[in-house]
């Protein structure tokens, strides 16, 4: 996995929000073989022009023109043709469809690889760690660092004037007077003319064996280049941790070192180690140049349990067995080869699925609209589904404490939490989930699902209960005084009728919206469903009416992020004038609550791996689930599909690509 920024995750392409790499020129110096040591000769790079009819099921039968690409180790002559070649006798090939072709495979070449890469990547490069149902495993690394074990460290440094530190807003700046800093015992304060003691973490990381396919070891200097490409300004991906950084230096041919700057205590510090990259085959590139160099692009090296062998252009990608890889011995990868196969009708993808031309189609390929067929094809026993709740959380907010302007157009609703708990038992959210997506959801009562590992067990888990709902709606005064089946505002005497704002064009969402309106009249409550468009939506405040904190209820979906993000529901992140409406201030709904305050604010200032860090962050979730500022819903759902004899298949809520085990898949043998 490559190291990429450290922002917040936020879900908005649905939105936006907050949750939750100067290269050295050089090449390695020559070495001598000894009486046993093998001196691997870097591969080479074919590219060749061919003509053929394209075979398949799609009918077309114009000549069409291909490009290959052929990874080749010593010169021989190739025959080229835009078909994957036939297996050999006793082989065990896998064929993936995939819904897009990558543009290039180089890692750096954007701030935000393709799915199609990132799925070529987990046969080609080790994965450093995975990041598995919420939670972080080592796999390129020996483990994954901890205070604890003391391969971290939190260290007190002395900074003075010029210094570059993290100051106490999070951003890098060169220390001088006036800046206001954190230091290490905690305490805030503005820099004057005399040095300061800041903390500095330092942690120690250790590789596998790892093998490149050239037969050449990866050592941690591969690891260091990879950072230096991902420093330099030519290469357009986040500088986020690289900003952060002081050093991150090779201590041993697989011991690595990364050093924070003063003031920056990395909460998942133990993921800061770049995935290694091939020095002695990149480094006659500028890094500014591999983005379209052919051996990083197309034919790149590999320490992962496949190596490319070919690629034609808009057909498919080809990859073998990597003889070197670090796990041979035991037997891995499983398969001899595997096929990566571009189609990009959704149609015809499930065609060739069922047609036996595919033994897997990944997530990116699918859509929950698929489910039904794909059901009806796994009771003829064509192929097995596999859904899995992502990232996605749909919610309805809450407006509790609106701007000034919008707080005198309604009564103030939302600030008695029996009005808010009554809400989420007045809305069916199971009912929802079996409607909307097929069942195969869950329900959720948290920021983060039940899953994970931070859930309280003591959570309040409020279930669908109408008669509960409207208990709780009589006690905070709300009544039906003349008989017309919607309540009435104590206050002011008018019935209880409230806008739900959508982003036009999220169909879930709208779908959500609607069924919420009708269980809300169960509640005497009447919703009308305004739909907006995203843009206006989603604008900064004053003038966006969700970030302006211009409405009633509103829905729109989030990301979870592995760490949970108490602070979206911080009071010092309202937006508004005091934060001059600055949209990275997220809680829109307006919830202020000392408690959660408390133990949330507690909970990011700790580490993973200390006991504040995991008391915190539950106390957090248990008070957040008992004043609910917004209704949790649903997770929305990534589908893929094999074909029955694939073994091995992962499809995993936190991990990016369910190929992240591909060293594992296998096919039962007939």
């Amino acid at each position: 996995m490559s190291k990429l920024n450290k922002w917040p995750l936020v879900a908005t392409g649905l939105m936006f929000g907050t949750l939750v790499l100067g290269a050295c020129q050089r090449d390695d110096p020559p070495k001598t073989a000894g009486p046993t040591q093998v001196v691997a000769v870097p591969p080479t790079i074919e590219t060749e022009t061919a003509t053929a009819e394209p075979g398949g099921t799609t009918g077309v039968t114009a000549v069409v023109t291909v490009e290959v690409t052929r990874l080749v180790v010593e010169t021989e002559v190739v025959e080229v043709t835009p078909e994957p070649e036939p297996e050999e006798p006793g082989s065990r090939e896998l064929v993936i469809c995939l819904s897009g072709e990558p543009q290039t495979l180089f890692p750096y070449s954007h701030p935000r690889l393709s799915t199609a890469a990132l799925h070529l990547h987990q046969a080609i490069y080790e994965n450093m760690f995975t990041t598995l149902s919420y939670s972080y495993q080592a796999r390129g690394i020996e483990k994954l660092p901890s205070l604890a074990d003391g391969d971290a460290v939190i260290q007190s440094v002395e900074v003075a004037e010029g210094d570059v530190v993290q100051d106490h807003n999070g951003d890098v700046v060169a220390l001088e007077e006036g800046v206001r800093v954190r230091t290490a015992d905690g305490t805030e304060v503005v820099f004057g003319e005399t040095p300061l003691q800041m903390n500095q973490m330092v942690v120690r990381f250790t590789l596998k064996p790892l093998v490149w396919s050239d037969s050449r070891p990866v050592t941690a200097d591969d690891s260091v280049y990879s950072f230096e490409l991902a420093s330099d300004s030519q290469t357009p991906v986040s500088k986020y941790v690289v900003e952060r950084t002081a050093s991150y230096t090779a201590t041993g041919d697989l011991t690595l070192e990364w050093t924070s700057i003063p003031g920056y205590l990395d909460p998942t510090y133990f993921t800061n180690v770049w995935t290694p990259y091939p020095r002695h085959y990149w480094g006659q590139f500028k890094p500014g140049e591999l983005i379209a160099a052919e051996p990083a692009a197309r034919a790149p090296l590999s320490h992962g349990p496949y190596v490319l062998a070919e690629w034609v252009e808009g057909n498919h990608i080809r990859l073998v067995k990597n003889e070197h890889y670090y796990l041979a011995g035991e037997g891995l990868p499983k398969l001899d080869a595997i096929t990566f196969t571009f189609v990009p009708n959704r149609s015809q993808l499930l065609a060739q699925l069922t047609a036996g031309q595919c033994d897997v189609v990944t997530h990116d390929g699918l859509s929950i609209q698929d489910t039904p067929f794909l059901l009806d094809a796994e009771g003829d026993g064509v192929l097995t589904p596999y859904f899995q709740t992502n990232t996605v959380f749909e919610h309805i907010d809450f407006g509790i404490n609106p701007a000034d302007s919008y707080a005198l157009t309604r009564p103030d609703w939302f600030e008695d939490v029996r009005v808010r708990q009554a809400f989420v038992m007045c809305t069916d959210r199971q009912g929802m989930a079996d409607e909307i997506l097929y069942g195969r959801s869950e329900v959720i009562h948290a920021y983060v699902p039940a899953g994970h590992p931070l859930y309280p067990q003591d959570a309040t888990e409020w279930a669908y209960d109408v008669g509960a709902a409207n208990s709780l709606l009589d006690q905070a005064g709300y009544l039906d005084n003349d008989g017309d089946g919607l309540r009435e505002d104590p206050g002011t005497g008018r019935a209880f009728v409230i806008t739900l704002l959508t982003a036009a064009g999220n169909e879930i969402g709208e779908q959500l919206a609607v069924e919420f309106s009708q269980d809300l009249l169960e509640c005497g409550v009447e919703v009308e469903v305004r739909p907006l468009s995203s843009d206006f939506y989603f604008a900064d405040g004053p003038d966006g009416p969700l970030f302006g904190r211009q409405f009633d209820l509103s829905a729109f979906p989030w990301l979870i992020s592995v760490e949970p993000n108490c602070a979206l529901y911080l009071s010092s992140q309202i937006p508004g004038p005091a934060n001059d409406w600055d949209r990275s201030f997220n809680n829109e709904t307006g919830f202020t609550n000392e408690a959660f305050d408390a133990a949330c604010q507690a909970a990011l200032n700790a580490l993973p791996g200390t006991p504040e860090y995991a008391t915190y962050h539950t106390e957090a979730l248990r008070l957040w689930t008992e004043q609910v500022p917004v209704i949790p819903l649903l997770l929305r759902l990534k589908v893929a599909a094999t074909r029955p004899d694939v073994v091995g298949f992962i499809l995993d809520a936190t991990q990016s690509s369910e190929l992240w085990n591909l060293y594992a898949l296998d096919l039962i043998s007939e």
